[in-house]
């Protein structure tokens, strides 16, 4: 690693102006960020840590929306939003392993944005708001617009995650194939059903990140059963392509989990 000076905020105020020094980065669980630095292919000479901030780690629910904060770890979403809203507890509790699921947090996953990370696809087809504070306060951030691209978000610069706000569907189901090395879902499907309407997010399968398949969510909506889903042609997004997987295979896969997510939920 290049040498670098570590900040440790107690407050979100104090972590946005830590933040507004030169080559200021943020770290969460670091399970992006640190692996990068060693390799030397990220380099920050300051890294203020959201680790120690309280006000980032609540966890509630008013029965309508499960509020996550941005600092809260995976495994604590495993736990304590499993009655409130089971498929993002289920989700949370099969990322990585348990060493990952104590580091990584719901923020830095978001603001990362990997185009094969989990909990892109829980927020978008949850149509989660995100609220990203900054040193001119604090927006929310519509999910539908925050998505932007492979490692691409709506987040300034000088932005971090403090909270996300998920409404809580009738149903909901999140099934994915996984990598077994990195743990990672080779294409997941994130299904959710709501009284206005179907709302399905495809994670790991597009070189563009996270997903809605819209026809699928047409179909769902007016026939919420695996039968729906049974004359579609899958997504032809420009799909990623490696040793783990051709693109007609992750196409595939997008059909073939969000079966088995609606089978889930139903």
């Amino acid at each position: 690693m290049y040498d670098f000076t570590l900040t440790r905020p107690a407050t979100v105020a104090e972590a946005i102006a830590a933040l507004q020094g030169e080559d200021a980065q943020p770290i969460a669980g670091g399970q992006t960020l640190l692996p990068t630095m060693k390799a030397r292919l990220a380099q920050a000479d300051t890294l203020v840590s959201l680790t120690g901030i309280a006000e980032m780690k609540g966890i509630s629910s008013d029965g309508t929306t499960l509020t996550l904060g941005g600092g809260a770890t995976h495994a604590a979403v495993a736990r304590e939003a499993a009655q409130a809203y089971p498929a993002l507890a289920s989700l949370a509790a099969r990322i990585g392993d348990p060493a990952v699921r104590t580091r990584g947090t719901v923020g830095g996953s978001l603001a990362n944005n990997d185009p094969s990370a989990c909990y892109p696809a829980g927020a978008l087809a949850s149509g989660a708001t995100i609220t990203a504070t900054g040193p001119s306060g604090s927006r929310e951030i519509a999910a539908d617009d925050y998505f932007q691209g492979l490692f691409t978000t709506a987040l300034e610069e000088d932005e971090i995650v403090t909270s996300v706000a998920f409404p809580i569907p009738e149903t909901a189901a999140y099934e994915k194939m996984i990598q077994p090395a990195s743990r990672f879902p080779l294409v997941a499907a994130f299904v959710a059903k709501f009284p206005a309407g179907v709302r399905v997010a495809i994670t790991g399968a597009s070189a563009d990140g996270v997903f809605r398949w819209t026809e699928a969510e047409e179909a769902l909506t007016a026939n919420f059963t695996p039968d729906a889903l049974k004359t579609l042609t899958p997504p032809t997004h420009d799909m990623i392509s490696d040793l783990h997987g051709s693109q007609d295979y992750r196409r595939h896969l997008c059909k073939v989990m969000t079966t088995r997510a609606v089978k889930a939920a139903g």
